[in-house]
């Protein structure tokens, strides 16, 4: 068997003894005990099955499919396993189709079932087996492990370099380690050895990280137009809703949000996107409604802390409490039961709405393990956050950091702007501010507003004086 320590696996070094037991457990149950007989050949796989079959290869990939189509695949290769437990390529099929199940429904328990799988295929086979050591770098990388995952990655990369489904976890541990040259030669990669739907969408991605808007609605288009399947399409159309939004285009992104509801109104990403826009549109009791059906759907963090902050905008802070602490409890459930942790969401949760001093030493830690754009602008806002000269100094460090590695994010400049003018730059305050809000005017229900207060107090800049002092950096530029 291959084996690997990673982070996530040495703060929690009973994991090995727990996949271990419940691989016994899953090899027991679907491999023989059940005194009905097994089929001597692969079953035939209409309907359902055969969807999520005929992608079977891109499962571990990351490709969408549907959470009734994994499933009618889980159980067909369950009944398979029964009398060939020695298929080391079903098993890694198994694994595969476990976490692309989990991450669809953010059900954390699929994580450990695709981990004993994937492991129980290495043991097996525990060379010259690909597909399982991909599906242990995008198990990795969905458990927010990107270092592991670009280990797994490129160890598949190295043995079988024309193995295309190592490519989508590997540019998702690019990305998230701040590495944009190196995921960028993954996807040029990736599109030439597997073009489609899959490249266009990661291509996507790369070009969003690196402000490159119009580059990124172009290559998500042109996925959705190609995308093969309902799962396809709605992730599809739910990027390019994000994309709208992101440029402040809120009814082009409330037209992309609800054709992805009408193509699967279970989809709670749209769901929840669609409550920012009635946010947005002044239209609060919309909102909420939305924020709440998302949840029942998917109770995924990210959109808890959002449906908190929309609660805190309204006065009612008592509730926002009680949904922050909804979103503690489901990270920690999430991480308990083997999905992996949020360390960036819990920094950003308690930055603004906990222990400003915690999320310093939270994202202190995140950013050693992963420093993208991303981490660096949450990192500067928990510093500013947390007070203190010194610590006002370093996170305006961070925050240009942000600005000038990532995207063309509202917020990464509303923190810049706050940031500088608590330092008393006040050119630069106020240019910075106002560029968040001519990003997107309602990027966020209290910190938008946010925004105007401070501009209104600095007023109108002094007649003459320069657009930028010599040492400020210049905004990055939209392509």
């Amino acid at each position: 068997m291959i084996a690997m320590e990673t982070e996530h696996q040495v703060k929690r070094r009973r994991l090995p003894v727990t996949v271990l037991m419940g691989t016994a457990v899953l090899v027991a149950g679907v491999a023989g005990v059940f005194a009905s007989g097994a089929p001597d050949e692969a079953p035939p796989v209409p309907g359902p099955v055969g969807r999520a079959a005929a992608a079977v290869e891109a499962v571990g990939a990351g490709v969408p499919a549907s959470p009734s189509d994994l499933t009618a695949l889980i159980g067909d290769r369950e009944a398979w396993l029964r009398g060939h437990p020695d298929d080391h390529s079903t098993w890694a099929v198994l694994g595969s189709a476990y976490l692309e199940r989990g991450r669809w429904t953010a059900d954390p328990a699929d994580f450990p079932r695709a981990e004993m799988a994937l492991r129980h295929s290495l043991s097996v086979r525990p060379k010259a087996n690909p597909d399982a050591v991909a599906g242990l770098a995008a198990l990795a990388h969905a458990r927010g492990d990107h270092r592991a995952a670009r280990k797994w990655g490129e160890e598949v990369r190295k043995r079988s370099p024309r193995r295309w489904t190592a490519y989508p976890a590997l540019i998702g541990a690019y990305r998230h380690l701040g590495d944009q040259k190196a995921a960028a030669g993954a996807v040029k990669k990736l599109q030439a050895l597997h073009p489609g739907p899959q490249a266009q969408r990661l291509a996507a991605e790369v070009y969003r990280d690196r402000g490159w808007r119009e580059d990124a609605a172009a290559a998500l288009s042109d996925a959705t137009a190609l995308a093969d399947s309902t799962a396809q399409k709605v992730t599809g159309l739910y990027g390019m809703g994000e994309l709208a939004w992101e440029r402040g285009e809120p009814d082009e992104a409330l037209r992309h949000y609800e054709a992805a509801l009408r193509t699967d109104p279970g989809y709670a990403r749209a769901r929840a996107g669609r409550a920012r826009v009635m946010a947005a549109l002044a239209r609060p009791a919309d909102a909420e409604g939305d924020y709440l059906v998302a949840l029942a759907q998917t109770p995924l963090p990210g959109i808890g802390l959002e449906y908190g902050e929309l609660l805190e905008s309204l006065g009612r802070e008592d509730e926002a409490k009680e949904q922050y602490a909804l979103v503690r409890a489901r990270v920690a459930l999430t991480e308990q039961r083997g999905g992996g942790g949020d360390e960036l969401l819990l920094g950003q949760l308690d930055a603004d709405h906990g222990a400003p001093s915690a999320a310093v030493r939270r994202l202190r830690a995140e950013w050693k393990r992963h420093p993208n754009a991303y981490v660096a602008d949450a990192l500067a806002w928990s510093l500013f956050r947390a007070g203190g000269k010194k610590n006002t100094g370093e996170a305006l460090k961070y925050a240009l950091t942000a600005t000038d590695q990532g995207p063309r994010n509202a917020r990464f400049f509303y923190h810049l702007g706050m940031i500088e003018r608590k330092l008393g730059k006040s050119g630069a305050a106020r240019r910075h501010l106002e560029e968040a809000l001519r990003i997107n005017p309602s990027f966020s229900p209290l910190p938008a507003a946010r925004a105007r207060e401070e501009l209104n107090a600095l007023g109108e800049p002094p007649r003459g004086a320069p657009r930028r002092t010599p040492d400020e950096p210049a905004p990055p530029r939209a392509r």
